[in-house]
């Protein structure tokens, strides 16, 4: 099955990283507690619990870093307590257009256009898995002198039924790129 995934311009690229540019695109992000799931919530929304019951197309990748970003993929964050993950919308939508959440824990916003270095790996999209290619990934940004300007990002593409090896996982940072 295909899915929408938001459109990106690979600035440069290393045997390790590529830098893109992702343009400006609008998101759902919930917030919650620890014991619920970001990803049901979100779920529930694009399945049609919002106030026009309109289902919304699955989009990639799902993301999750460790504090708020306004600049992530789909992400997961942790903030005093409370968990924050994203889902891209369609690119049909905007702000404006897409369905209003019923649930409080829902806001729809807009993300700017932003750089993002990023590797890709493939296998679970596990916490050991992922600190390790994050890790390599900062250590070649940190040797070739690129900034950072947020906390790592883990982004997966694929269904928990696809085979490891089939799996496009990846790490990202986001960037000061000028």
């Amino acid at each position: 099955m295909s899915y929408e995934e938001p459109k990106y311009k690979i600035i440069t690229k290393t045997d390790i990283y590529e830098v893109r540019r992702y343009e400006q695109r609008t998101v759902a992000q919930a917030k919650y507690d620890k014991a619920d799931s970001g990803f049901r919530i979100l779920f529930d929304y694009i399945s049609g619990e919002n106030e026009s019951a309109t289902d919304v197309a699955m989009t990639i990748p799902v993301a999750q870093s460790t504090e708020i970003n306004m600049t992530a993929p789909v992400t997961q964050t942790n903030t005093r307590g409370k968990m924050v993950m994203q889902f891209f919308l369609p690119k049909k939508y905007t702000k404006e257009t897409a369905p209003r959440p019923k649930d409080g824990r829902i806001d729809i916003i807009d993300l700017p256009t932003t750089y993002y270095a990023v590797i890709s790996y493939s296998g679970f999209a596990s916490e050991k898995n992922f600190q390790t290619h994050h890790r390599k990934l900062k250590n070649a940004l940190d040797e070739s002198r690129i900034t950072v300007s947020g906390p790592p990002i883990r982004a997966t593409y694929n269904s928990p039924f696809t085979l490891p090896f089939f799996r496009r996982n990846e790490a990202m940072y986001p960037l000061d790129w000028d």
